[in-house]
């Protein structure tokens, strides 16, 4: 099998394989559908189209099984919800449970001693049905969490699935209380020990036995062996700046748990040399937090939206210094020649470097993309070191060591300055994502809204997007993206520290990356828009958006039209209209009906009619108008 070469996590979840024969792989960003490009020979002829393969997951051949494997323990390892399909995971890591693993329950730091889980400065904390386990690193910047998750099932299992647990009725411990297949379960689970690459010991289940008797099965009834559920252990990292909330109370706990081992060391040495020490505080309270949390769930087998799936391979690491590139898409996580890139996107926007050997960078904040920080640990006093590079003076390759700091940083600003480019643009499909989107609204609350234009007499036109973007057109052709807060917790007056960038447009097309602190030649357009923006700020003219007053504006005229709908239908199916011409010939302008006891029903006049039919035309013109001001 040829080795991998490079790969990418997108924004939206989506996985490329660069593969070292030439070849490629694309998985969509829910995991059920791939594209498998075969590298072309060196003798090819040069317009030799490429042989390609789509296909389902579940159903991929042999000759790609083991490449899409790693692919697929790649994204699960990153994304927030995994994808398990149970034909191609084998069958050494599925175990068969009876009982539906929803919430754990993580142990409480006033009784459980914490001081036992650190081994070689990393620490490990696990919960206490031993479902989940969390490994923080020694620098603290990054923690791998393991835990059982359930195979990924159909549309129609998983609402059964989902409709039954709301009946199970559940103990203090998270657990089901009225299951007792699921005690059974969790003595025919047998444990052993083993190291794991952070040091600490880890449990590792085994699948139940099976009894060979089908009448007895140790007092459990057939009809259990139908609600038997397949699981495997799935892997995950995080960094410390940007994790999931079900990670946010054990995470607290493995922090505590180093503090406390640090301030025990601490004091220990200040004994040995007779001096006092005072105790450092805790980062995180793990009272602020809950001690149960929902596990992430698998995503289904099939999705809900395969139009939105992207089968163009972005061509950035084919040819980085080129201008525009083929479908932007902002960039996660990239594993290139043995070094590991995150990038966090946000409004604190982060890198971090894992070259491998243990040691770490990382720029944020003011410093992102000028300065990285490199976080290193000695081996033998644990001391931790903190070095600075700047972008524009690395040092040089020194012979024998493992990696080039400059290659290391060089890369990481290019991929940087890739983000921005594609964050600055006005193409906002990157934030499309299959599996995120409400089918009532097709994706379209995953987009940004035109909150406010202003023209500006003899400078341009200004457009403000929810999504803090900022397009200024000046009228001599050039045109300015860049990125403004505008929510009312900002109060301070001041650019977004930590996207530095805005990106220019000439009027013969060439795009240019310009940093805001270092204007140049542009300096004029640039602090336009940001007058602009401040005034704007200042009289606070954008309004507030919420992520749902589009699917609320959506709501509103759906059911505008359909009470318009309605009113046609009542008046095409009943007399009205012939009543209304037949009061022409009534000087009273009144008709009357009589009902079969021969009781006068209450008159309906033409004047009323008109009225009814002015309030729906008007109506109908107001959704119109509403309608034309979003298509701008």
């Amino acid at each position: 099998m040829e080795a991998e070469s490079l790969m990418v996590l997108y924004g939206d979840d989506s996985v490329e394989v660069h593969y070292a024969g030439g070849s490629r792989l694309l998985l969509s960003p829910c995991g059920c559908e791939y594209l498998y490009e075969a590298g072309l020979p060196a003798a090819a002829h040069p317009l030799q189209p490429a042989g390609t393969t789509r296909q389902r997951v579940a159903f991929v051949v042999s000759a790609y099984r083991e490449r899409l494997l790693r692919a697929l323990c790649f994204r699960n390892e990153f994304a927030s919800r995994p994808y398990l399909p149970s034909r191609i995971i084998p069958t050494e890591r599925k175990e068969i449970l009876f009982s539906d693993i929803l919430e754990i329950r993580w142990p409480d730091p006033a009784t459980a001693d914490l001081t036992s889980c650190i081994e070689n400065g990393s620490v490990k904390i696990s919960s206490v049905d031993g479902y989940a386990h969390l490994y923080l690193s020694e620098l603290q910047q990054e923690f791998t969490v393991e835990f059982l998750c359930k195979v990924s099932q159909s549309a129609a299992s998983l609402h059964t699935s989902q409709k039954n647990s709301n009946y199970q009725t559940r103990d203090h411990y998270g657990r089901s209380s009225n299951n007792s297949v699921a005690e059974m379960s969790s003595k025919q689970r047998r444990t052993e020990s083993k190291k794991n690459e952070h040091g600490c010991d880890k449990s590792k289940y085994r699948e139940p036995t099976r009894p060979k008797d089908p009448q007895d099965r140790d007092g459990v009834p057939l009809s259990c062996i139908n609600c038997s559920s397949e699981y495997t252990w799935v892997t995950q990292r995080w960094s410390v700046s940007s994790y999931p909330e079900e990670w946010k109370y054990p995470l607290s706990l493995a922090l505590m748990c180093y503090n406390s081992h640090a301030v025990k060391s601490e004091m220990n040495t200040c004994e040995k040399s007779n001096h006092t020490s005072t105790e450092a505080p805790v980062l995180i309270n793990p009272g602020t937090h809950g001690a149960v949390s929902r596990l992430p769930t698998a995503l289904p087998l099939s999705c809900r939206a395969p139009h939105l799936h992207r089968w163009t391979f972005c061509d950035f690491f084919q040819n980085q210094d080129a201008e525009k590139y083929s479908c932007p898409q902002l960039i996660q996580v990239v594993s290139w020649q043995g070094v590991f890139y995150r990038f966090i996107h946000g409004k604190t926007n982060v890198i971090e470097v894992y070259p491998g050997d243990d040691s770490f960078f990382k720029s944020e904040g003011p410093f992102l993309g000028n300065y990285f920080i490199h976080y290193t640990v000695q081996k033998g006093t644990k001391k931790r070191e903190e070095k600075m590079y700047s972008v524009n003076s690395l040092p040089p390759d020194v012979p024998g060591n493992l990696y080039s700091i400059s290659s290391i940083i060089t890369q990481a600003t290019k991929i940087l300055q890739y983000c921005y480019k594609t964050k600055l643009s006005l193409t906002h499909n990157y934030y499309l994502c299959c599996w995120k989107m409400v089918p009532e609204t097709d994706g379209r609350e995953m987009l940004p809204v035109l909150l406010y234009e202003k023209v500006i007499p003899s400078l341009g036109r200004l457009l403000v997007y929810s999504d803090h973007k900022v397009h200024a057109a000046f009228l001599d052709g050039m045109t300015l993206n860049m990125v403004w807060d505008f929510s009312s917790s900002c109060r301070e007056i001041q650019v977004n520290e930590d996207v530095g960038w805005c990106k220019l447009t000439a009027p013969d097309g060439v795009q240019q990356l310009v940093e805001i602190s270092h204007p140049g030649i542009y300096e004029r357009y640039i602090r336009t828009t940001i007058e602009w923006c401040r005034s704007l700020r200042e009289r606070e003219e954008i309004p507030e958006h919420t992520a749902h007053s589009v699917a609320e504006e959506n709501w509103s005229a759906d059911a505008e039209l359909e009470k318009i709908q309605r009113f046609t239908f009542l008046l095409d199916n009943s007399n009205v209209l012939e009543r209304t011409s037949a009061a022409k010939n009534n000087p009273s302008g009144i008709t009357v009906r009589k009902t079969e006891n021969g009781s006068e029903l209450e008159g309906i006049s033409e004047e009323r009619v008109l009225e009814a039919l002015e309030r729906t035309s008007k109506v109908i013109q107001d959704i119109e108008s509403l309608l034309v001001a979003s298509r701008k």
